[in-house]
C-alpha cells in the first residue's frame, strides 16, 4: 500500500465567510485592467461546476477510507460547497456587468465530459490534476500580493480566502486516489495519473486562454491585442502561469506527493481575517 505524506499535523478547516453581498462591482474590478479582470473572471467562471464535480469525485472513494482521511474528505466537501457558493456571488457580479459566459460555462462542459463513460476512478484522477493547478495557483497568488494589488477589496478578500483553502486541502484527492488505487503498482499510478494529467492541461489552459480572449471581445478588445494582452499578463508581468510552471511538472516526479512542499506560511498571513468564520468542530465532524 502506497503511503500519503501529507503533514501529520494539518488540520483543515471550513471558513464560513461571505464576500461582495449587497454591492455593485465595476466592470473592470481588477486595478481597472479589462485583461487582468478578464483573467479572474474567467477562471471564477470555472468553479462552481468544477468544484462540484471534485465532491462528487472525491466523495464516491470516502466509504472504507481510514478514519483521518475520511475526515478530511469531509473538510475537503465542506470547504468546497462554500467556495462554489461565493464563486455563484461572485460570478453574478460578471454577468451583472453585461458579460455573456454562456461560451466559458460550454468549455467548462466539454472540459468535464471528457471523464464521461471512463471508470470512476478516472473522475478521481481528473480532480486530482486540477486539484494540482488549484494549490499551485493559489500558492502564486498569496506568496505575490502584487497579484491582486488595486483589486476592489471584497473581490480580493474573497480570492484570498479561496486560496488559503486550496493550499490546505491540497492533499486530500491526491490522498484519496493513493487509497483507491493502493494495489496498483507504481508504474500503473504513474502512467495513469500523467496521462490524465497531460489531458487535463491541455484543456484548463486552452479553455481558459479561449474564455479571457471571449471576454476581452466583449469588452471592444480583439485580435493581437487582445492576445498579445493575454499572454503578457500571464507569462510576462505579473506572469502567474509561468511562475506555477516548476510547480506543475513537480507532478510528473517519482515520490510525488502535494505536501512535499508545506506552504501553510502562505494561509498563516490571512488566518487571523478568518477566525471569527471557523465553523465549530462539531460541524466538521457531521
Amino acid at each position: 500500500m502506497a503511503k500519503a505524506t501529507t503533514t501529520a499535523d494539518l488540520t483543515i478547516t471550513p471558513r464560513d465567510l461571505r464576500f461582495g453581498r449587497g454591492m455593485r462591482r465595476t466592470r473592470w474590478w481588477m486595478n481597472d485592467d479589462p485583461v487582468a479582470t478578464a483573467f479572474y473572471n474567467a477562471l471564477s467562471i470555472t468553479f462552481p461546476k468544477g468544484e462540484g464535480f471534485f465532491v462528487d469525485s472525491v466523495r464516491a472513494f470516502r466509504d472504507g477510507t481510514p478514519p483521518r482521511l475520511a475526515a478530511e474528505i469531509n473538510a475537503f466537501i465542506k470547504q468546497e460547497v462554500m467556495h462554489t457558493r461565493e464563486h455563484v456571488a461572485f460570478n453574478r457580479h460578471v454577468t451583472d456587468q453585461g458579460y455573456d459566459v454562456s461560451l466559458l460555462d460550454i468549455h467548462v462542459d466539454e472540459a468535464l465530459a471528457l471523464t464521461d463513460g471512463k471508470p470512476v476512478i478516472a473522475r478521481l484522477a481528473a480532480t486530482m490534476a486540477l486539484e494540482h493547478f488549484t494549490a499551485i495557483l493559489a500558492h502564486a497568488l498569496l506568496a505575490d500580493p502584487r497579484h491582486l494589488d488595486g483589486a476592489e477589496p471584497q473581490a480580493a478578500a474573497m480570492w484570498r480566502w479561496h486560496a488559503a483553502e486550496e493550499i490546505e486541502h491540497k492533499g486530500v484527492a491526491y490522498d484519496t486516489w493513493l487509497h483507491a488505487t493502493r494495489d496498483w503498482s507504481r508504474t500503473r499510478r504513474w502512467l495513469f495519473k500523467s496521462l490524465v494529467m497531460l489531458t487535463t492541461a491541455r484543456k484548463f489552459f486552452v479553455g481558459r486562454y479561449l474564455g479571457i480572449i471571449e471576454l476581452l471581445r466583449q469588452d471592444g478588445i480583439t485580435g493581437p491585442r487582445a492576445h498579445l494582452g493575454t499572454l503578457s499578463y500571464a507569462l510576462v508581468r505579473p506572469g502567474m502561469v509561468r511562475k506555477i510552471f516548476g510547480a506543475w511538472a513537480s507532478y510528473f516526479l517519482p515520490g510525488f506527493h502535494p505536501w512535499n512542499s508545506d506552504d501553510r506560511a502562505l494561509i498563516a498571513r490571512a488566518e487571523s481575517d478568518y477566525a471569527a468564520a471557523v465553523l465549530p468542530r462539531a460541524a466538521l465532524a457531521a
